[in-house]
């Protein structure tokens, strides 16, 4: 009887055991998201200039991969960014850049329906268009700093996730006039994005 009782009991442990392999298969360690992201810059500026730069909305793709289901990395990836670079208000060049993300996130799995996480991480920022003023004013060829995000998949059907994220990214650079520093500019951007997820 003793016997029959452990068999029963291992069959069911090893079925368990199965289910949840297979389960944890099928969704795999791995998540794409797409997002449409609003970018609203601080504009912060020591220089005396006024300096600012406009709003925009940009897509923006991540990957990440999850270590176990709580700890994740996402690399961040976006299409180069155009700004109008304005001096108390008037148009005075462009600024152009590219900056791709890569953050650490932890994912609270103790709730029903959707995933919140959180994440920090680090942001480098490659400028392409540096000249405003024709030339006469220049900025850094590049920047890096933190990165700090908070967000949330919501399950939709199959591996598919609404994503909803906010981020806030340390962006900042010398400007130069005629060659002397005239001191910092910050973009220091807050990232909204709303979009999809596939995890597989």
């Amino acid at each position: 009887m003793k016997k029959h009782v452990l068999t029963a009991l291992a069959i069911a442990a090893a079925s368990l055991i199965s289910t949840q392999a297979f389960a944890q298969a099928k969704e795999g360690p791995w998540m794409v998201r797409a997002r449409a992201v609003s970018l609203s810059s601080a504009n912060t500026d020591s220089t005396g200039l006024g300096l600012t730069v406009n709003d925009i909305v940009l897509p923006e793709v991540d990957i990440s991969y999850f270590f176990t289901p709580n700890i994740a990395a996402e690399l961040i990836l976006t299409v180069p960014q155009q700004h109008d670079v304005k001096s108390n208000g008037a148009n005075i060049g462009t600024l152009s850049q590219l900056p791709p993300t890569l953050l650490v996130q932890y994912h609270f799995t103790n709730f029903t329906g959707f995933k919140p996480y959180v994440g920090a991480g680090i942001n480098y920022t490659k400028f392409t268009t540096t000249d405003i003023l024709g030339g006469l004013a220049t900025l850094n060829n590049s920047s890096t700093g933190t990165a700090l995000q908070v967000g949330v998949d919501v399950p939709l059907s199959g591996n598919m996730y609404f994503n909803f994220d906010v981020k806030k990214v340390m962006i900042g650079t010398d400007v130069y006039v005629g060659g002397v520093n005239k001191g910092t500019f910050k973009v220091d951007p807050l990232l909204v994005g709303v979009g999809l997820g596939w995890r597989f």
